[in-house]
């Protein structure tokens, strides 16, 4: 139940490795020698930029290849030295191809006649959207010494913070009573316990948890606050307005649309809180949800699932939606390409690792077997189908932004929660509803109170380091306006900036509201193959096909989505305002 890394190396001390790491030397200073020669004047610049891309892919290929190993052997073992050694090394040769890259984009921004260029060349025309996309945003584009003065000091600062945060909660003890004895876990499995029958074990799981967070808090705002920081500086420097701005762009998502997306969930908050209300009842108490029971079953009649079922079942909802998507998931069954259960020195969560240069991926779980474990898969699955589907893309063509990287996995998520809600008896139904219900409020709700707070930390740290106080302050306060009187609010949770992993990341900031709109997004899609049937299968692989040469306006307009109106977004969260009432009848 671990996964296979022998796809891409044997081992760090490899023949194969060590070939592959002098390769990407050789090639980062190909790369280099060709940018400094050729882009000081326009002479032959379709020849110019032929040859740059060749080098160029094939330096990103090997530092995916590369990079993959090094990153996924960490994931399961964050105390594996020569992982971490290797992945350094890496992250600090990869700086390499910083300077040449600028070079090259501000080439390709300066070019008197880029019309002409795409129009004389096979390969440019082929990468004629990645192109564009360096033009039009050329004005952000720094000189190539200060581009590569920015990565190499990331690798030794954001980067850095970034892996030391995903360290100190990987290995954080969390000592944790249960049935009246005390024991240590790691995080990822008292995480997990949120999903208990017993009230008790909910209520001291999260008690145990909030209490060790408070051994690694000021480390881990260090790590906040110099990452945050750092992308302040850097938005600054390049002339973005905010760190949203540049987040938007990066997303090939514009104003209009977030404006849509978060209107539409801002208005639908009284839905969530309703159900949160009505679930504190069945469970017992008038008033807000105490946090603590946000993910609690509400049916003595849970079912626990072993990874055996859990992969059955996927594939047979799968495969009733199509062939193909059930021929890519079984291929990760047989193929070891999913790590199971959680262990000592496994980072927490669940992720989906694609690695193009083999077009195969990755799939990291810490599957506990309850239902939102086995929904987990799916969605995981479905990233990797994406990446499936893209497989045959050209390198460049292969990367899509961060709303559309949540569609295919939570329209994966769907197939199996409408699959189970058809076959269910009500009591199952219940329970089942519960669950789906459940992870759309985190979806939307959660997502929304996340937003809020890296909204807030971002205006606080342009004015200095926020202390641990001050950070457990503003989650509080983005959790209550949030989920108002859904939650009962002496039980919320001050340490979800530690928790959550998405705020450490540099080169994503507000990896958030991606998720509302991948979850309402898929809702549209899953709509339409409710009414066009089988013959859908075919149309959404080409959707997904076509998610790394179009931005997310034009990818919508393939399925007749206008995701600029608020209509498309309420009609989305129709959908789960009707499943709420269905759960508060039965």
């Amino acid at each position: 139940m671990e996964w296979s890394l022998a796809e891409l190396y044997e081992s760090f001390e490899s023949d194969k490795w060590k070939a592959d790491l002098q390769s990407f030397k050789d090639a980062l200073e190909a790369a280099s020698r060709f940018a400094k020669e050729n882009f000081g004047n326009f002479d032959d610049p379709i020849k110019k930029a032929e040859e740059f891309l060749h080098l160029y892919v094939r330096a990103i290929t090997l530092e995916q290849t590369l990079g993959s190993f090094a990153h996924l052997t960490l994931a399961v073992d964050v105390l594996n030295e020569t992982a971490a050694k290797a992945s350094d090394v890496i992250e600090e040769l990869a700086t390499g191809l910083t300077e040449p890259v600028a070079a090259f984009e501000r080439f390709i921004a300066d070019l008197p006649d880029f019309d002409a260029l795409i129009s004389g060349s096979e390969v440019l025309r082929a990468h004629a959207f990645v192109l564009g996309e360096i033009r039009e945003q050329s004005k952000y584009l720094l000189s190539p010494a200060e581009e590569s003065a920015i990565a190499k000091m990331a690798a030794t600062g954001s980067s850095a913070w970034e892996k030391l945060r995903d360290q100190l909660t990987a290995t954080l003890p969390v000592e944790l009573e249960e049935n009246g004895e005390k024991k240590t876990v790691p995080l990822s499995v008292a995480r997990n316990l949120a999903h208990s029958p017993s009230a008790e074990t909910r209520k001291n799981a999260y008690t145990d948890e909030l209490s060790a967070y408070e051994k690694i808090d000021k480390s881990v705002s260090f790590c906040l606050n110099s990452i945050k920081g750092e992308v302040l500086s850097v938005c600054k420097l390049r002339g973005y307005a905010s760190p949203l701005e540049m987040t938007l762009l990066h997303a090939r998502m514009d104003r209009p649309t977030l404006d849509a997306l978060l209107g539409s969930m801002e208005r639908f908050l009284p839905v969530f809180r309703k159900f949160l209300r009505h679930k504190a009842r069945l469970l017992g108490y008038d008033g807000g949800l105490k946090f603590y029971d946000l993910f609690a079953p509400i049916s003595e009649n849970n079912q626990k699932y072993s990874f055996e079922e859990a992969s059955k079942y996927v594939l047979e909802v799968f495969g009733n939606f199509s062939a193909d998507l059930r021929d890519f998931a079984n291929t990760a069954f047989t193929r070891r390409w999913i790590d199971v259960y959680p262990r000592d020195g496994k980072t927490g969560g669940a992720f989906c690792s694609s690695i193009h240069p083999i077009k195969e991926s990755r799939f990291m779980l810490n599957f506990g077997g309850n239902w939102n474990d086995v929904t987990t898969l799916a969605h995981e699955l479905g990233h990797g189908y994406h990446s499936h589907c893209l497989r045959e893309q050209l390198l460049l063509n292969s990367s899509y932004s961060m709303p559309i990287a949540e569609t295919a996995s939570t329209f994966c998520e769907t197939l199996v929660l409408r699959d189970a809600l058809g076959k269910a008896a009500d009591s199952a139904r219940a329970a089942i509803l519960n669950f789906d219900i459940t992870d759309t409020t985190q979806i939307i709700v959660d997502i929304y109170s996340r937003y809020l707070f890296e909204t807030e930390i971002f205006r606080s740290r342009a004015e200095g380091s926020l202390s641990v106080g001050e950070l457990k302050d503003a989650m509080l306060s983005a959790q209550k306006t949030a989920y108002g009187d859904g939650l009962d609010h002496e039980y919320l949770h001050s340490y979800m900036w530690v928790n959550k992993s998405h705020y450490y990341y540099a080169s994503h900031n507000f990896y958030n509201f991606p998720y509302a709109y991948g979850l309402l997004f898929a809702k549209g899609l899953y709509a339409k193959y409710l009414r066009e049937g089988a013959a859908f299968a075919e149309e959404y692989a080409k959707i997904l096909e076509s998610t790394g040469t179009r931005d997310l306006a034009d990818v919508a307009a393939m399925a007749g989505i206008d995701v600029r109106s608020v209509d498309f977004w309420d009609s989305s969260l129709k959908i789960v305002e009707t499943e709420v009432d269905e759960f508060l009848e039965i």
